[in-house]
């Protein structure tokens, strides 16, 4: 069963913190994609508000999550973010249930006029 995590930041103001951030979470992508058992690790950053952060990680089982939080890289990651974060982490875990694969298309429609 894969184990999904999906966590919400939200930053606090300032274009100096916004690329402290989006620096930090690349570097972070990097480095967890590699552990034992990562599946996939992501950064997403809010289309309409730039302080709005996602990561979704991605593990093969739930002992794959021990080998993140021992990588000595997640200490590191959580002592420097926590001063640039306005609010505290949203984390939540999901379960795998079904194997399908979904693709969702969609048209984002502009209220633009001429």
């Amino acid at each position: 069963m894969v184990y999904t995590i999906v966590c919400h930041l939200y930053a606090k103001d300032g274009e100096d913190i916004e690329e402290k951030i989006r620096s930090k979470l690349v570097e972070a992508s990097n480095v967890y994609v590699k552990d034992a058992g990562t599946l996939n690790w992501h950064v997403m950053q809010d289309h309409t508000d730039p302080r709005k952060w996602t990561i979704v990680e991605r593990y093969e089982k739930e002992s794959s999550l021990k080998v993140h939080v021992a990588n000595p890289f997640y200490a590191a990651f959580g002592a420097y973010m926590a001063p640039l974060l306005a609010k505290k982490l949203e984390i939540r875990l999901f379960l795998q249930r079904s194997n399908i694969l979904c693709s969702v298309q969609y048209t984002v429609y502009s209220t633009m006029q001429s």
